[in-house]
């Protein structure tokens, strides 16, 4: 079931980050919270009149368990061979779980995916080159989606290492974004 919209309460302290200055900051248990997006594992919620980002290990903490989207969002977390192809496909898919936490579109329909690189290496590995941009050059929250896009790309069978690079030249404009993107965000 999905909670966006829904004014919760705090059930324990639980630990966020501003949105887009990427400061961490508790938010106390017993705050009254407006869960304002819920995708990719994650939750974007108001608080004080203040947007943060919250990670879908702590939904608890947000009165829901582990809700259906942080299921979904959950990639694969058995042990990979980091030996055998990568299918580039997947690399993409996975991406399209990681999202800014101030926009419900997914970061390769946002058009900030640049580039996939898959590498094989002389030791029969997989090393994954992505090449990214953000929004907006100064945006705060660059450092944790970058970690969500490592982290989830990691997940995918066969690959043993991930690289992702912030570039800002070209800079990013919302012709980069896909018509899906511009259809949800109504800019059409």
């Amino acid at each position: 079931m999905n909670s966006t919209g829904d004014t919760v309460t705090t059930t324990r302290d639980v630990d966020a980050i501003l949105i887009p200055l990427g400061t961490p900051v508790t938010i106390p248990a017993g705050a009254m919270v407006l869960i304002t997006q819920e995708l990719g594992g994650t939750y974007t919620v108001s608080v004080s009149g203040n947007l943060a980002r919250v990670d879908g290990k702590d939904a608890d903490a947000l009165g829901l368990g582990e809700s259906n989207n942080a299921v979904e969002a959950k990639v694969d977390e058995k042990t990979s061979v980091a030996c055998g192809p990568v299918e580039e496909k997947a690399i993409r898919d996975v991406l399209k779980t990681c999202y800014d936490p101030e926009i419900p579109v997914n970061i390769v329909d946002l058009g900030l995916v640049y580039d996939v690189h898959v590498v094989d290496t002389d030791d029969g590995k997989n090393h994954v080159d992505i090449i990214m941009t953000l929004t907006a050059p100064g945006c705060g929250m660059g450092p944790f989606i970058v970690d969500d896009v490592r982290a989830k790309v990691l997940s995918v069978k066969h690959v043993h290492d991930v690289e992702v690079q912030l570039v800002f030249d070209p800079v990013w404009d919302r012709s980069m974004m896909s018509d899906e993107a511009r259809l949800q965000l109504g800019m059409f």
